[in-house]
């Protein structure tokens, strides 16, 4: 009796989670009537078919089916499973490899030709729907209406027409927002920069967009694509839509945004839900053009600028992006100029006690140096001691894996080997004045986060590092004193196990 498993999605658009119940009642059916046994079901709720990659669901069905679980996949049809034309094609191959088939109700058990003519048919419907729906938006933009998302300072007006469908686009002003636009926007006109301004709206407790913390880059965002709050023009009473456009990364399944030229963009007076006065809206644009022709032109919107932007989306932007954290409010820890990092939350928003900075260089050498440590074994006593007791805790642990079943897999053996070698890729890599993405790349396998706290001494920063395998550099109750053996002029480094 074949093993079948059934897979049922709906999308977002006009379906609910009943859909999903429905498929598999018809697919039960059918196997039923086929006499085949259900042995397992998969389903993706509320995703679209334009992409496999990000549906949970499907990922799990595809490892599954590598596993040789079921001999079957059954689904409504093939649209159920995917409308992009190659995933369709990568799903069909990756089945077949295993010895699986793929039957649906609307076209049977599926071959070369539906997986080409059917793939292309739904592909072709794709985009005929999203010019359709790109229609849609611009006829009710050009009526007044908004067709995309809500911004800060409006909400959603809900309305149902004669025949009780939802009127869609509507928007209304809520009036304690629209006081804090106009305090940002009299507030940057009268001289103040965005991170006051957001300091400020933080220190007074008021929520900014989505219940935030307000940051400078919510308030100034970004000119040439209209975010941030000084470059809404909606609140000049002029409703924007089509500067950008979405295209589907390939290898991400993630959508990414694209600029459109100036000329398509539709533009549509709705002085209904205009918040600030053209005077106030003109002085913060003065400000704008003072301040970009005292610092010159965005060097990132240069064609040299975009291809350095490029080049570093490809690598972190330091030694240690991403790593660090801060031990007072758990935020990030970045870099504030081009050789300091600091707490974002405290520099940016105010809303964390934690003002002490660091120099880059000391902090990377820091962490280099506690991890060297490691490869050199004993660094003081109370580390020996701790290794004592790890080396009698692996003897216990390799004392119950050998009493364990065989097929549980064993600790590489070469593991500390691994280790010492990426400790010296990390390490050499030091010298290299763009930080590297080989020294990034050696210290995120041996690391998995790094916590900095401010030290009692003026300029003092602790380091703590987490991660598996910080476990070997646990201090056994070591006083404060202890800890300075790895001080650098502005660091107290201290291992810690996560």
């Amino acid at each position: 009796m074949p093993r079948v498993a059934l897979y049922a999605r709906y999308s977002s658009d006009n379906q609910s989670e009943s859909s999903i119940e429905d498929q598999f009642r018809l697919c039960r059916e059918h196997a039923e009537r086929e006499r085949w046994k259900v042995t397992s079901t998969y389903h993706d709720a509320a995703i679209s078919g334009a992409s496999m990659i990000l549906r949970p669901g499907i990922q799990l069905l595809l490892q599954d089916a590598q596993r040789g679980l079921f001999d079957v996949v059954l689904g409504e049809a093939l649209d159920r499973i995917s409308r992009d034309q190659a995933d369709v094609a990568t799903l069909f191959k990756h089945l077949r490899f295993a010895g699986i088939s793929i039957v649906t109700l609307a076209e049977g058990e599926i071959s070369e030709l539906h997986v080409g003519l059917k793939g292309t048919m739904n592909a072709v419907f794709l985009k005929d729907l999203a010019l359709k729906t790109h229609r849609g938006l611009r006829g009710r933009v050009e009526k007044g209406k908004a067709g995309g998302g809500l911004c800060y300072g409006y909400n959603v007006v809900k309305r149902l027409d004669a025949t009780g469908e939802p009127i869609r686009g509507d928007r209304e002003i809520i009036a304690e927002e629209a006081r804090i636009v106009r305090r940002i926007f009299r507030a940057f006109a009268a001289g103040k920069s965005p991170k006051a301004i957001a300091v400020e709206l933080n220190k007074d407790g008021i929520p900014g967009p989505l219940g935030r913390a307000w940051g400078d880059t919510s308030i100034r965002g970004h000119v040439s694509r209209g975010t941030g709050i000084l470059n809404n023009e909606l609140y000049a009473g002029i409703l924007v839509w089509n500067r950008q456009r979405f295209v589907k990364d390939p290898a991400t399944g993630k959508r990414v945004s694209r600029p459109n030229p100036e000329s398509q963009w539709i533009r549509t007076e709705v002085p209904h839900l205009k918040i600030v006065d053209d005077e106030l809206w003109q002085a913060a644009r003065a400000r704008q053009q003072q301040i970009s022709a005292l610092f010159g032109p965005n060097p990132a919107n240069t064609r040299e600028g975009r291809a350095k932007r490029l080049h570093l989306a490809n690598r972190p932007a330091s030694l240690l992006s991403g790593l660090l954290t801060c031990g007072c409010c758990g935020g990030k820890i970045g870099i504030l100029t081009p050789n300091r990092y600091g707490c974002l939350n405290h520099h940016r928003r105010g809303t964390c006690t934690n003002n002490r900075t660091i120099v880059r260089e000391k902090i990377e050498r820091a962490v280099a140096g506690i991890m060297a440590a490691i490869e050199d074994g004993l660094y003081q006593p109370s580390m020996k001691a701790r290794m004592d007791e790890l080396e009698r805790q692996r003897a216990e642990i390799t004392q119950r894996l050998s009493e364990a079943p065989a097929d549980i897999p064993d600790m590489h053996p070469n593991i500390a080997n691994v280790y010492r070698k990426n400790v010296a890729r990390f390490t050499e890599a030091l010298t290299d004045p763009d930080g590297g993405r080989e020294a990034a790349e050696a210290l995120r396998s041996l690391i998995g986060e790094i916590v900095l706290n401010p030290g009692k001494k003026r300029g003092e920063v602790h380091a703590e590092l987490r991660g598996e395998l910080m476990g070997i550099l646990e201090f056994s109750n070591t006083q404060e004193n202890q800890r300075t053996s790895l001080v650098m002029p502005a660091v107290a480094a201290r291992p810690r196990n996560h």
